[in-house]
């Protein structure tokens, strides 16, 4: 199946905590980036053609039927095809590793016998790059630049039209391996890896790892599911967890909403954090707060709001031509211009992020603290500022309400943080109060909407937004408060689709700057089951839940938003945010998150304040 025709949802994916992999649904990898998420990617064709890279087997004779699963709660991905001479299963792993990455493919026979073929086109640079190709070190080198792969396979392999093409005969009970290593094209390639060693070991990774989760829920494979792909989304050496695996896969098909998301962001941290604790991974939790803090190191007022896997800042945003973009989506980007914007909220995510870290029993260190209290110090004299917002709009700052509402959660996280732990600050945590306070009622008076009976997208407009159902859930106001129920009500009755929620409708405001329109999102719909358990339509919050189960694809996976009417998945691929807000809402589902529910509302103001 040709890249350009393979639905986002069709695609399996691969990660060795480091780097990843898309397979399509007939065993085709069309995405691979090498050494890191954020690398030139090596298989581009999921964004142009076969002509920029891909790696693919398929039986010469015709195919019956296919079909896939991952191993277990695993990232092995087991692929079968039958045909009418017999039936063979492709192995698709990455095992966790070192400096050297691999992906390691294994075609088995599993009935009668099966002619194969192989086709492997290496493109370094995002598809762009032929390499100079010859045997050596046991193997097949590809290599350009800074990049080197070598393939290492027992199959006789020859070269085609600047491919690398197999055919071999796979009988019942046999295990042809391929395996696909990547180095630095100045060094020694890595000694042979034993395939079938490494299979046993990735496995071994996984379940070990999987067995520590201790949350128990109706929906335990979905969580599982999506707590393995915050896992996989995660760069072990630094603990920095990558929002998707992709770049430029669209949020409408055809559009320009395009954008590189193989990038950390703090707005990311907070609900992370609930759900990694949640689930009984304290050492995640701690891995990614402790990247947090490193990134954000320095001058308060060069914080961003998204970093590199390793906390780098020049996250420089590029297009690139020579990539037709996925179904013809165009441009095709890599770095993230947003990255440079000023956006309030995320002052709110590292505070909250800190004070849920405490929750946690995660020591807050006085060197942690000190860069807290800098933080803070600097969002005295800017909350007061427009900026850009949680959705990174590029039509120019404004005073989102949601912005206003997480400085406030920065002030009243760092009020706690002093009163319940402790930490050095008794001669500021008064004026903090007082700011606190001030933003609370400015909130309430200057973001609330008397004729939508709701708060809205921001001051002086009637527009909603879903990042507003943040509002009790970060302990804002409560759920019993009639202005948080009418909010609610009204994203229910405006940017509701076909039973999925909009985060706003930018054909109407025009406040992002950018043409056309965007599917459902995924996490706000999440945000929505919480809130609907919060006001007690407990059924309708379960309805909604299995609703938005239904729209993962047949691994379990989810992009970042979803398209009711063509019932296709939008944007990149596999979406952190939407696997967190699934875990965080199932535990909000489940009845074992009434504690971490009560710690969130645990801020939250009397009903009548703010008026």
């Amino acid at each position: 199946m040709a890249a350009e025709t393979t639905k986002i949802e069709d695609y399996a994916f691969l990660s060795d905590t480091q780097a990843a992999a898309l397979v399509s649904r007939d065993g085709c990898v069309d995405w691979l980036c090498f050494p890191r998420f954020d690398s030139g990617a090596c298989f581009a064709s999921l964004l142009g053609s076969r002509e920029n890279g891909h790696w693919r087997f398929w039986p010469k004779g015709q195919i019956d039927k296919t079909s896939r699963r991952y191993r277990g709660n695993t990232l092995i991905l087991e692929t079968e095809i039958e045909t009418k001479g017999g039936a063979v299963r492709l192995i698709d792993f990455m095992p966790p590793r070192g400096e050297n990455p691999d992906l390691i493919r294994i075609v088995e026979g599993i009935r009668g016998e099966v002619a194969m073929q192989m086709e492997l086109i290496i493109r370094f640079d995002y598809g762009r790059t032929i390499p100079w190709v010859r045997r050596a070190h046991g193997g097949l080198e590809a290599i350009a630049g800074p990049n080197g792969l070598i393939l290492r396979t027992p199959v006789k392999t020859w070269g085609k039209d600047m491919t690398t093409v197999a055919e071999f005969i796979v009988k019942k009970g046999e295990r042809v391996p391929f395996v696909l290593t990547w180095f630095a094209s100045h060094s020694t390639p890595p000694k042979k890896v034993t395939p079938d060693h490494a299979l046993r070991d990735t496995e071994r990774y996984w379940k070990k790892w999987t067995k520590r989760c201790q949350r128990k829920t109706p929906w335990d494979d979905a969580v599982v599911r999506s707590l393995v792909v915050l896992k996989g989304l995660t760069y072990a050496p630094t603990g920095g967890i990558v929002a998707a695996a992709t770049t430029s896969l669209p949020e409408k098909i055809g559009g320009v909403r395009n954008w590189d998301y193989r990038y950390c962001w703090l707005r990311d941290a907070t609900l992370t954090l609930l759900a990694l604790v949640g689930a009984g991974y304290q050492n995640e939790a701690k891995s990614w707060r402790e990247w947090l803090l490193r990134a954000i190191a320095g001058s308060p007022d060069q914080m961003q709001i998204m970093y590199g896997v390793r906390g780098e800042r020049s996250l420089e945003e590029l297009e690139i031509p020579w990539l037709s973009g996925y179904e013809n989506s165009r441009p095709v980007r890599t770095g993230n211009a947003a990255s440079s914007q000023f956006q309030l909220d995320v002052y709110g995510e590292v505070l909250g992020t800190m004070y849920r870290a405490h929750e946690a029993g995660i020591e807050n260190r006085e060197t942690d603290w000190r860069l807290q209290v800098a933080l803070i110090n600097f969002l005295e004299s800017n909350w007061n500022k427009p900026d850009e917002g949680i959705w990174e709009v590029r039509g120019g700052p404004k005073h989102f309400t949601h912005s206003k509402m997480m400085a406030w959660v920065a002030f009243d996280r760092a009020v706690k943080l002093v009163d319940e732990c402790g930490c050095a600050g008794a001669e500021h945590v008064g004026r903090w109060r007082k700011i606190r306070d001030q933003i609370h009622a400015e909130v309430c008076a200057r973001g609330f909407s008397q004729t939508k009976k709701a708060f809205t997208q921001y001051y002086g407009s009637d527009a909603l937004d879903a990042s507003l159902l943040m509002m009790p859930l970060a302990g804002f106001l409560p759920f019993t408060d009639e202005r948080i129920r009418g909010t609610i009500e009204a994203i229910e009755r405006e940017l509701m689709q076909d039973g999925f929620v909009l985060r706003y409708r930018p054909e109407e405001e025009g406040v992002d700057g950018l043409p056309g329109r965007e599917g459902v999102f995924l996490p706000c719909s999440f945000w929505m089951v919480s809130c609907l358990q919060g006001i007690g339509r407990k059924k309708e919050a379960r309805d909604m839940f299995k609703r938005l189960l239904a729209v993962r694809n047949d691994l379990g996976l989810l992009a970042e938003e979803y398209d009711p009417r063509s019932k296709r998945q939008l944007g990149n691929f596999p979406q952190a945010f939407s696997h967190v807000s699934l875990v965080n809402a199932a535990f909000t589902l489940s009845g074992e998150s009434r504690q971490t529910r009560a710690r969130s509302g645990s801020g939250a103001r009397d009903s009548k304040s703010g008026r």
